[in-house]
């Protein structure tokens, strides 16, 4: 079975040989798809559509219970005796198998047979068993109670007690002043003596009852410190025993380049800031470069594409092609690219450069500008031109904060810009009290049935693949977008949008994300499909003069 499995290199259906092949290999973390990738990725979706060899419920038939799409990659690739073929790869397990005829094989297979991975996983997971065991214990739980009733019912009774005492001692107090008033000196000493005598027998007694609670409660203290000091020593063991097989399973991951270099994932995740995370080195692009090195085969070209339903938090189209992932895979192509002629890396150049930033408006105090698509708002880690240094030379008297809010780099429209910190400070203020009014003009691809609604997806970025966004109910910050539909056919709908919130790529993910809209902005390159340019367009803008306070308005159509 697996000596099949790995004569993974499959020629085309149709001819190619009119077919141009590119000049350098795909740049995989930003691309369109060579005609040949495409041409792959048919054939393969073909069969993914035909096949019945194995099943997974990718939930295109309707069935979204327990569905899950999944990556798929194809490296179209020259053998050693010239012919021109492709490798298919997924992501991950596929109908929780590794080996699947047809596809590449995973770099390190950790469901083989007698395998590290599992005996240790074993061991993990009786770990896991026993900590179960005792967190459910009858026993562990019934003395948790117990302390947690005797901490409760002796901090009662001990406040009980101080407030008797405290109107005992009011009391003892409104009986010396009436007996200094009418006793003799004999007389009061005497009541003063038993006075303090009960003052002291109050005080014993309280002191008697924390004690005694105090004993009881420390009794159950170190009966659960047993527990808790097991569940502590087994929590660290199965903390280091999982710590020792993630090494030592990332040093089984180790991934060739062009030159024959070999690194594994602990070696390539040396220096980055952030541990190499869960699934690292089980991603398509670096199986198929991978299995191409390892067999002599020359890489061409790389497309990555997504194949049924949906992620819950992340946006992933049917059938659409996507780049790598930042977080677990550019350490490992990058060191798997080295040695080849490589794509340019787009984030290198400046899309923007001749394109003229629009002065709509501008007075002593602000400047209203209309940015074109592709400028970015304040200078990148790449890219200086931007909005920000622009207006800097347009007004080399501006001074304070400047920038107020921001545009996405795709996204074109109206900003406002400060000259100076006082109308900084009162323009920040508007936007912080949400007093400022945006909209903008979209397309996205599809035809909309219904006319108005709103969003509200809480958002926060994507740790692993950045600037990518994610829908997160649990840690994303509240964003709330107003849609409004303005016309529509049966391939696009325009529609306004008004964002309540200022969440980055908000409303390119409200209109991408299967919750919103679920139909990305025509040339939205990070949640949909490449155009010419993304068609989102910041088109109204109204706020108070920072100065004067006078309402200001300003509208500007979209080119599109």
């Amino acid at each position: 079975m697996t000596e099949k499995l790995l004569n993974c290199f499959t020629r085309f259906k149709q001819p190619i040989t009119d077919i141009e092949l590119p000049k350098r290999f795909t740049f995989p973390f930003y691309y369109q798809p060579h005609a040949l990738c495409e041409i792959a990725a048919k054939e393969l979706q073909q069969h993914l559509s035909e096949q019945n060899q194995w099943q997974h419920n990718f939930g295109l038939l309707g069935n979204e219970d327990n569905a899950s799409g999944k990556m798929f990659g194809v490296l179209v690739v020259k053998n050693n005796v010239g012919d021109i073929g492709y490798l298919a790869a997924f992501s991950g397990k596929l109908a929780n198998k590794n080996l699947h005829k047809g596809f590449v094989p995973p770099v390190f297979d950790m469901l083989v047979k007698d395998n590290f991975f599992l005996t240790e996983q074993q061991a993990i997971n009786d770990i896991n068993d026993e900590i179960n065991t005792l967190t459910e214990s009858p026993k562990f739980n019934a003395i948790k109670q117990q302390l947690s009733d005797n901490i409760a019912t002796s901090s009662f009774e001990i406040s009980q007690l101080q407030q008797k005492h405290t109107a005992e001692r009011k009391e003892r107090k409104a009986q010396r002043v009436l007996a200094k008033a009418s006793m003799t000196a004999d007389g009061y000493i005497q009541l003063d003596e038993s006075l303090n005598a009960k003052s002291i027998a109050n005080k014993n007694s309280l002191k008697m009852l924390k004690a005694t609670w105090q004993n009881e409660i420390s009794k159950l203290e170190q009966k659960l410190f047993t527990y808790n000091n097991r569940l502590d020593t087994l929590k660290a063991l199965r903390r280091t025993r999982s710590n020792a097989l993630q090494k030592k399973i990332f040093e089984q991951y180790q991934f060739l380049n062009i030159k024959g270099d070999k690194k594994d994932i602990n070696e390539l995740f040396k220096n980055s800031p952030h541990p190499p995370p869960a699934g690292t080195g089980e991603c398509a692009a670096p199986k198929l470069l991978q299995y191409a090195f390892a067999n002599n085969f020359t890489p061409i070209a790389l497309a990555e594409f997504w194949w049924g339903a949906s992620p819950k938090s992340e946006i992933r189209q049917h059938g659409n092609y996507y780049p790598a992932c930042n977080g677990k895979c550019q350490p490992i192509l990058t060191h798997m690219l080295e040695g080849m002629l490589v794509d340019n890396n787009p984030m290198f150049e400046n899309p923007a450069q001749e394109k003229h930033l629009t002065i709509i408006y501008q007075d002593n105090d602000i400047v209203v500008v209309n940015k074109p698509a592709e400028l970015l708002s304040v200078p990148g880690k790449n890219i200086n031109d931007s909005v920000l240094t622009r207006i800097q030379q347009l007004f080399p008297h501006a001074s304070g904060g400047i920038i107020v809010h921001r545009l996405d780099m795709s996204t074109s429209g109206l900003m406002v810009l400060a000259l100076h910190s006082r109308a900084h400070k009162s323009l920040q203020k508007q936007f912080i009290n949400r007093e400022i009014k945006k909209r903008y003009m979209a397309v996205i691809a599809g035809e909309l049935s219904k006319t108005s609604g709103i969003i509200t997806l809480p958002l926060r970025g994507d740790l692993h693949d950045r600037p990518r966004q994610l829908v997160c109910y649990e840690h994303g910050k509240s964003a709330e977008t107003t849609w409004q539909l303005i016309s529509k056919t049966a391939q696009h709908s325009r529609l306004y949008l008004s964002p309540k919130t200022g969440r980055t790529h908000q409303l390119r993910v409200h209109c991408a994300h299967i919750n919103g809209l679920n139909s990305p902005i025509v040339g939205d390159d990070l949640y949909g499909k490449k155009a010419k340019r993304l068609h989102l367009h910041a088109e109204s803008l109204e706020f108070n003069h920072p100065i004067t306070r006078a309402k200001m308005h300003f509208q500007c159509d979209a080119d599109f």
